[in-house]
């Protein structure tokens, strides 16, 4: 007759040992003499003598039988105790995070995230807009009030697993017979049965459906910026939470004023006499019409700044400026008047800024590219 080890003794624990402890003395026994670690001989009769142990131990059940009545207190038909309910997948998943994880499986779960894109103009990006945006997601079926049953009948517990969602099988392992449990294939591990599906979902209990959604875009955004609706993503499973609806921004260009950081920038040409003298233009800004100071003598190339014209700070307060940037226009042609004139100007600037052999007019086409 082979005796026993005292289980205490096997994990080398005192018999006032708490949960916790018994818990660290099996992680690192298992560990030792894990058979896919440890290759001595009576590696896997160990391992084998080291979770009988903990099985009987972790359960406050087995573990008071064992603490009054010793072997025969938990033994099954008079030898080796009883472990056709013991799972060993469990074992591993409570003590060291992993295994069949059949907890999470039926434990509430997020659910997922949902993105769409936002297609703005140039003005809705700089201030703002309020969109209302079509989207496509699932949501409990109206029809059958998320059950999955066609109305008027109800689900019923699966015959196959009894209504827990899991089955269980027995196997021969090297630590003897183990119960493997697995989700039920009738149910889905669900625990139910839907003889009568509903119409709409078809036993679902949820639908698809294309709803709208209003999104306030904020003053400022720009291509980079994602707009996210807290749980208006899919539904959560098992009672859990929805997930979130991301909007992704396009912002479509504009046929004159361009985007650099809070600064928007725009093309402005002016003609010869007003880069000259000087000018007081009337230039397009994102509020309106404005009024520009062109100085006298600018030249081509020369950015002016119009103040607080820009974009509003998407984080804070105030706004960006309207850069303007000046192109000088040279005239491809003149009629007799003008270019007599031009003549008369080109004398009296003084032949001595002249290249030799070139005229007012072809240093001016040198300069400007006419």
């Amino acid at each position: 007759m082979v005796t026993q080890r005292d289980y205490y003794e096997v994990l080398g624990i005192g018999r006032n040992a708490s949960p916790e402890d018994l818990k660290g003395a099996f992680r690192n026994l298992a560990r030792q003499y894990h058979p896919d670690v440890n290759k001595e001989h009576n590696a896997e009769e160990r391992f084998k003598e080291i979770n009988e142990a903990y099985a009987v131990l972790s359960d406050p059940d087995k573990r008071a039988a064992y603490d009054r009545f010793g072997h025969a207190g938990v033994n099954g038909m008079g030898g080796m105790p009883d472990f056709t309910t013991v799972n060993v997948s469990d074992i591993f998943e409570e003590v060291f995070g992993f295994g069949t994880n059949r907890r999470q499986r039926k434990g509430p779960r997020r659910g997922a995230d949902l993105a769409y894109t936002i297609d703005l103009t140039f003005e809705e990006a700089i201030f703002g807009v309020e969109k209302e945006v079509e989207i496509t997601r699932d949501e409990t079926c109206t029809t059958c009030s998320g059950s999955g049953a066609e109305p008027g009948t109800s689900p019923i517990r699966c015959a196959n697993c009894g209504g827990h969602g899991e089955v269980q099988t027995m196997r021969q392992t090297f630590l003897g017979s183990m119960v493997q449990v697995t989700t039920c294939p009738t149910c889905n591990g669900k625990g139910e049965v839907i003889n009568t599906p509903c119409k709409v979902c078809r036993g679902r209990g949820i639908e698809r459906k294309t709803i709208k959604k209003v999104v306030q875009v904020p003053a400022g955004v720009d291509g980079d910026i994602q707009i996210r609706l807290a749980g208006e993503g899919q539904p959560g499973v098992n009672g859990g939470p929805n997930g979130n609806l991301f909007f992704k921004v396009n912002v479509r260009p504009h046929k004159f004023f361009r985007r650099r950081d809070n600064n928007i920038l725009i093309d402005l040409s002016v003609n010869i006499a007003q880069a000259a003298l000087g000018a007081e233009v009337e230039i397009p800004t994102m509020d309106g019409p404005a009024k520009l100071k062109i100085p006298a003598g600018v030249q081509p190339g020369k950015v002016l700044t119009m103040k607080g014209k820009g974009v509003p700070y998407l984080r804070g307060n105030g706004r960006g400026d309207q850069l303007v940037i000046l192109n000088i226009e040279v005239p491809t042609r003149l009629t007799s008047e003008q270019r007599d004139l031009f003549e008369k100007l080109a004398q009296t600037l003084g032949s001595e800024v002249l290249p030799q052999e070139k005229g007012f007019m072809d240093l001016l086409r040198d300069v400007f590219g006419g």
